[in-house]
């Protein structure tokens, strides 16, 4: 069995015997000695005109290097000038601007956000804080306690993270040098990609076919070839929906590689969450979070299910105060009223069915079969995707527009709402 802690950079041990010890121990009362014999013999006014003599020149060469061309961004590491920026998806007061319409009037389905928000108990919780000014558990204890019952691990396997964005980069901290390869499988979620490169690391991409199942075997060939550290899967698939066959995982979980798998939309699935595979395997990590299934994307809380040889030094890297009282506060609600949470998991999957067969009556629109709470659309016929997008932006409603990779150029995706948006959506398609 593999060894989790075979991921991580090894700490550098040094050695010395007890004559070197010795020796630096003399070597020391000697600069010791030295450093008074010359406190005895220079005067002290020699001292303090050359601080202030050398004070006043750094000052001036500091000011001289600035008026010589010196700019803040030649700080910055070398890679980092060549990141593209991740293109995040704008907020409600933002569009509401843009578009001059209310809020309530936006039909916000371009970022696969829940739109019955988190159930009541989240926001009575949030009015009742007791202790906002003082800083959050940095084990979200309570939060890992409700979550070990929930997902059916033990609370040691689990660290809660400012969505599982940060785990993601947090992993890529602990286990990548630069240099380092991890393995990608677009089109998927742009975050992988996004963090390897601020981590400088390589990305192998190893594309998805035609129906976005992976390809096992070229992940196979790409870590035997490369030797990565990372393999990056998703199940539900991001931007498609499509889910993670069982015997593709098993065979890459054979590979000497730590396997993430992304479940950010495990909930929306027939299929139950691999979580409780972790603790019988050592190279398996699992993504969650609370964005989709509890409606709390604005809070950005998430959580992962590590192998314990690995968690131990993810602990010792990770921001002491990563998730704030608030976050955790609304987590331990939205989980104390699991009915709420299964009947609007009930409520999207029915209307992505019900989505999903008036899209296909459209017939510029051609859906995939999704099991996420979205439904990615290939546009065909007089319309461009990119002129439907904005089409369905001057009327209020938001997708997302897709011109990259190559297998998603020309398609619009369409996150899962409520009925009444449904309609809203279809009405201004029928009329185009």
């Amino acid at each position: 069995m593999l060894d989790s802690t075979a991921f991580t950079t090894k700490p550098r041990i040094v050695v010395t015997t007890r004559e070197q010890r010795s020796e630096r121990s003399h070597s020391l009362t000697r600069v010791a000695a030295s450093k008074k014999l010359h406190r005895e013999v220079v005067p002290k006014s020699f001292h303090k005109s050359t601080r202030r003599k050398n004070k006043f020149c750094t000052s001036v060469i500091c000011s001289s290097s600035m008026e010589g061309g010196l700019s803040s961004s030649d700080f910055v590491r070398p890679h980092l000038k060549k990141l593209a920026p991740y293109t995040p998806i704008e907020p409600f007061e933002i569009l509401s601007e843009k578009l001059g319409r209310s809020p309530e009037d936006i039909v916000k389905l371009d970022a696969n956000e829940n739109p019955y928000g988190p159930p009541p108990e989240v926001l009575t919780a949030l009015g009742n804080m007791s202790f906002p000014n003082i800083y959050p558990d940095p084990e979200c204890r309570r939060l890992r306690s409700l979550l070990a019952t929930d997902v059916g691990v033990p609370m040691e396997n689990l660290l809660v993270g400012c969505g599982a964005d940060e785990l993601i980069d947090l992993l890529m901290r602990v286990v990548l040098e630069p240099g380092d390869y991890i393995v990608n499988t677009p089109p998927t979620f742009g975050m992988y990609a996004f963090d390897a490169e601020v981590n400088n690391a390589r990305v192998v991409d190893v594309p998805r076919g035609a129906d976005f199942s992976i390809d096992a075997q070229g992940i196979v060939a790409a870590v035997k070839e490369h030797k990565p550290k990372l393999v990056f899967l998703t199940s539900p698939n991001n931007p498609d929906g499509s889910m993670l066959k069982e015997e593709d995982l098993l065979t890459i979980l054979e590979l000497p590689v730590m396997v993430v798998l992304d479940e950010a939309y495990i909930e929306f699935a027939s299929e139950g969450s691999r979580s409780p595979w972790v603790l019988e395997r050592e190279n398996l990590i699992i993504l969650r979070t609370f964005s989709k299934r509890a409606g709390l994307a604005g809070m950005r809380i998430g959580y992962g299910v590590f192998p314990s040889g690995l968690l131990e030094y993810l602990w010792r890297a990770k921001q002491p105060y990563n998730v704030s009282v608030a976050a955790e506060v609304a987590a331990c609600a939205a989980l104390s009223n699991p009915e709420y949470l299964t009947r609007v998991k009930d409520a999207l999957v029915k209307e992505r069915d019900n989505m999903f067969e008036q899209l296909a009556s459209l017939p510029f629109l051609t859906p995939y079969p999704s099991n996420a709470n979205f439904i990615l659309c290939r546009v065909s016929g007089a319309w461009e995707a990119l002129d439907l997008k904005n089409a369905l932006a001057a009327e209020g409603v938001m997708v997302r527009y897709y011109s990259k990779p190559a297998s998603l150029a020309g398609c619009i995706r369409i996150s899962v709402g409520t009925p009444e948006q449904t309609e809203r959506v279809m009405k201004v398609l029928q009329a185009m």
